[in-house]
């Protein structure tokens, strides 16, 4: 049986014009929303972001990631192949992608129900028709798309907020890699001088012109430094294994090319008078937080508004009844459905909506206050670990290299034996030794001085040295 029908009732045609006209008006975008990503990269830390979701995107990726690594890897150069082939980090970008469809999703007027009915017994039958409508919430969905529109953009700023996170883990990382590099090649060379006195302490012992004590002293120099190099590759291998996890690369892409040693520090710290004043401008994190707020005060307003009506259905109906005693008719009309707030006078749902405002309130001044104090912190570490480091550089190392120098000149008099100038060459080592570490702690504190403004995450407790930088040289060898 075919029916076929119009609706004649001002219910029916009230429901479907609004939701016809209210239908066109959510789309998803054409970059799933990474445009305010692509910004915030661009704009901080100077990078190009990609959304890979096609054979053609991954390829173009690829290629930027080979010519990057087809030379020795700087740190920009390293956070931008993470950018681009860090996998964690495209997941992020699929949240937005799913956070877009939330948005498109709340932005549309809800679907109306149609349902139909059919009844007959003893020559009679009644067919009925409906369809239904929420209008509660087609009168609140201006209000909801908006609280949706909020909750994407704080989707797209945590996006952002990954993609620092992983440019400040990848910076630390490099740094990391590139100091442990760097002690390796210290302690490669001076195992080999440890190795050279170790042979020539024996020849001597067995001669009887060295005693057993100072034969002794030797040898255990070349055997902790012969450990302190092992444990320094096996950093350097640790190290780069996290940063090559970081920038996602498997494969033939694993020989890439890193530096030997450290940049040299810069000729001046930064001045940043305004650190606290920065942070809270442009701390992301913070920007969500306030988003938020934003978002639940809206929320709040929608549940006061809407506190003792929670159910609001219209439906138009049309009936047509046969009666084998008379002729058939047609009825038509509508029906309204509303919840009595006879127990529940929407104080539950006021009172939880206040509450998270408050709580929301409460979190974003607590962060606040926390923002401005890691900005003071880690300007104060900037600025210690650069006088640190460059204490080292101006001061102790050439102080050292002056050291050595007389002393090579007194032993080719023959004013000390080969014994003191080996002493020297340790106290030398362990300078050196503690030169690297502190340069190291300075370009880590400077990553952490980039977080600290722009957001992104913490790299977790401050550094202490490391126990291959810190160690102090085997004692003795006093001559």
């Amino acid at each position: 049986m075919s029916i076929s029908f119009m609706w004649r009732t001002p219910a029916t045609a009230l429901l479907l014009s609004a939701s016809i006209g209210l239908s066109g008006c959510a789309s998803f975008s054409p970059d799933a929303g990474m445009g305010v990503v692509s910004d915030v990269a661009s704009q901080t830390i100077g990078k190009d972001v990609a959304f890979v979701r096609s054979a053609d995107g991954a390829e173009r990726a690829g290629g930027a990631v080979r010519r990057l690594l087809g030379r020795p890897l700087t740190v920009d150069a390293a956070v931008q192949v993470a950018l681009l082939s860090n996998k964690g980090l495209q997941a992020a970008y699929n949240e937005l992608a799913l956070a877009e469809t939330d948005l498109v999703a709340q932005s549309l007027p809800p679907n109306p129900t149609f349902s139909i009915s059919r009844i007959s017994g003893n020559g009679a039958s009644e067919v009925e028709r409906q369809v239904v409508g929420d209008i509660l919430a087609l009168a609140t969905l201006p209000f909801r798309s908006e609280i949706a529109r909020e909750r994407f953009r704080q989707a797209q700023l945590r996006a952002a907020l990954e993609t620092l996170r992983l440019a400040a883990e990848v910076r630390r990382s490099y740094f990391r890699s590139v100091a442990a590099n760097e002690m390796v090649g210290l302690l490669t060379d001076a195992k080999s001088t440890a190795e050279s006195t170790a042979q020539l302490a024996k020849k001597l012992g067995e001669t009887g012109s060295l005693n057993k004590l100072d034969q002794a002293r030797e040898q255990v120099f070349y055997a902790e430094t012969t450990a302190d190099l092992a444990s320094a590759r096996q950093e350097a291998t640790s190290a780069r294994e996290q940063l090559t996890r970081l920038m996602g690369l498997w494969g033939e892409d694993l020989d890439f090319r890193l530096p030997s040693r450290l940049p040299a520090l810069p000729r001046q710290p930064r001045s940043l008078p305004t650190i606290e004043a920065d942070a809270v401008g442009h701390r992301i994190d913070l920007q969500i937080a306030r988003m938020e707020l934003a978002a639940l005060e809206k929320s709040l307003g929608l549940t006061q508004a809407t506190r003792f009506v929670t159910l609001l259905d219209v439906a138009g109906i049309a009936k047509r009844t046969r009666d084998p005693e008379g002729p058939p008719f047609r009825e038509r009309g509508f029906d309204v459905a509303f919840q009595i707030p006879m127990f529940d006078g929407g104080e539950v749902r006021v009172r939880q909506a206040v509450e998270s405002y408050n709580q929301a309130f409460n979190l974003l001044t607590e962060k606040a206050v926390n923002v401005r104090s890691e900005a003071r912190d880690a300007y104060r570490v900037y600025r210690s670990t650069y006088d640190i480091a460059s204490h080292y550089q101006r001061e102790i190392l050439p102080l050292r290299q002056i050291i050595t120098e007389e002393m090579q000149l007194r032993f080719s008099s023959m004013q000390i034996d080969v014994f003191a100038l080996l002493t020297e060459a340790r106290q030398r080592l362990a300078s050196l030794r503690a030169a690297i570490d502190a340069k190291r702690q300075f370009w880590l504190a400077q990553s952490e001085l980039q977080t600290a403004i722009n957001g992104g995450g913490s790299g977790g407790a401050r550094e202490t040295p490391t126990t291959t930088a810190a160690a102090t040289p085997a004692a003795g060898g006093g001559h």
